[in-house]
């Protein structure tokens, strides 16, 4: 099976605001989405990815389990986050399913060898799941502890919605992608300075 990897643009410069991304804002977290954000992420390989896939069959409890879990932290992100951009009081609820995974995330770090290349994998001591939301849940966890000092941001695109990271040199960035939002900001703004002479009276 093909990897689904490569259709989730990870533009947030943070794990957990690419996760919050990854889901439209009116939509619910799909356990295809959920796979495919895990994979594109490098959490799980494809491998991996596909097994989890096939889960959603053989095992519809867990799968419904961890899918319950990733929805409940991917709503909670987006109110947490929300609420940081415009300097509001966090709420607990939001809080606390980004603690409920961590708590799970008790483990160890492992070189892994796969192909003659090594990668850093994490081994959980417990065998469930919930393992696999736990680097977002810590991601999320490290933004909201820098409280003011975050570099949070929104696309300054009205039609985007994505939040991203500022990590630029000048903490000016305005838009999640230069080449999608920046630029087509910048061409309707020259479009409006410099009508087209068919469109001139």
């Amino acid at each position: 099976m093909p990897s689904l990897a490569a259709s989730i643009p990870l533009l947030g410069g943070r794990l957990s605001l690419d996760f919050v991304n990854s889901i439209p804002p009116n939509a619910e977290l799909s356990w295809e989405c959920l796979i495919r954000f895990l994979e594109s992420t490098s959490i799980v390989s494809s491998d991996r990815g596909s097994q989890l896939l096939s889960l959603l069959q053989s095992d519809p409890q867990a799968a419904e389990a961890l899918l319950l879990k990733a929805r409940r932290l991917g709503s909670a992100l987006r109110k947490l986050f929300a609420a940081m951009l415009r300097k509001q009081r966090i709420a607990t609820e939001w809080v606390e399913p980004v603690n409920e995974i961590l708590r799970i995330t008790e483990g160890h770090d492992e070189l892994v060898g796969q192909d003659g290349a090594w990668r850093i994998e994490f081994i959980a001591r417990e065998g469930g799941l919930d393992w696999l939301l736990a680097a977002i849940a810590r991601s999320a966890a490290e933004i909201v502890a820098e409280g003011a000092r975050a570099r949070l941001r929104h696309c300054a695109n009205p039609n985007c919605g994505l939040f991203f990271y500022d990590n630029s040199r000048t903490r000016r960035r305005r838009w999640c992608s230069m080449a999608v939002c920046g630029n087509r900001s910048k061409v309707a703004a020259f479009a409006r300075k410099h009508p087209s002479p068919r469109n001139v009276p």
